[in-house]
């Protein structure tokens, strides 16, 4: 296994899978400025890898995120290694900072890699939102969430708006986003906004598990089904067939899907290599 500790995450990589782990655990985790420029950067790094085939995002030490750090808005969100004239610099416009937000979301979402948050404890705010902006959320029987931002006099961010009802429905969304209640990992499972919740010493085995399967998974089927699916509700269903249908011409134009059909005749399991 290969470990990259920076100062807010730490990234590990094993047989295609990322995991980047959120940690700043004095805070539960919560986002500063260099977290986010260090989370922003790691996500460009996986987009642009030929080798990574699974992200799974998770926190340390029993919390996945409790949200942006705003207890610690004073912190510079220059990375460490910038000269102290940008560390001195005046603080950026909201707008502008909200926008270095977006940017971050859409990186995530756009990942053409699977993505898998596996949840211990809180996930918050745009804690939460950020595990929502995985594939596949994957929580123990310690987790808790919560839109958070009217308790703190703040409207949803980090995609929360568009996450959230196309996950639990308009109606539950606006239940949990305007009363801003904490909801435990059996409520977060029966409305759907987790995947999975499974006993917390199973935790790490599943997610090990579902994380390898999608692994030696076809790179190239995958991100084209995960893209189908992310613009589902955004197309007419002649525009959906017309996408699924040129999306398997290409898989038919690949390695893999030939060596699928290889596979499938000679009665083994298919070595797919994204090409």
């Amino acid at each position: 296994m290969a470990t990259d500790t920076r100062e807010t995450i730490i990234v590990e990589r094993e047989e295609g899978i990322v995991t980047v782990t959120m940690n700043r655990p004095h805070r539960k985790n919560a986002a500063s400025g260099v977290m986010w420029n260090e989370l922003l950067d790691v996500f460009r790094e996986i987009d642009d890898s030929t080798t990574d085939r699974v992200l799974v995002l998770t926190g340390a030490e029993g919390d996945f995120c409790s949200g942006a750090d705003v207890g610690g808005m004073d912190e510079t969100t220059n990375s460490s290694d910038e000269s102290s004239e940008q560390a001195a610099a005046p603080p950026k416009h909201q707008l502008a900072s909200m926008r270095h937000i977006t940017d971050i979301c859409l990186t995530l979402n756009r990942l053409r890699q699977p993505t898998i948050a596996k949840v211990r404890g809180v996930a918050v705010g745009a804690g939460l939102n950020m595990a929502l902006s995985c594939d596949l959320v994957v929580g123990d029987e310690t987790s808790r969430y919560s839109e958070i931002f009217a308790r703190r006099g703040l409207s949803v961010d980090f995609g929360g708006s568009f996450l959230l009802p196309r996950r639990i429905g308009l109606h539950k969304a606006k239940e949990l986003a305007l009363l801003a209640e904490v909801i435990d990992a059996k409520e977060a499972e029966s409305i759907g906004l987790v995947n999975r919740i499974v006993p917390s010493g199973d935790l790490d085995a599943f997610v090990d598990d579902w994380a390898a399967r999608l692994a030696a998974g076809p790179p190239i089927a995958l991100a084209m089904t995960k893209r189908l699916l992310n613009n589902s509700m955004n197309v007419t269903l002649e525009e959906a067939l017309d996408d699924e249908g040129l999306s398997q011409t290409v898989n038919f134009s690949t390695a893999d899907t030939a060596e699928a059909m290889r596979a499938f005749v000679e009665k083994r399991d298919p070595n797919f290599t994204g090409r």
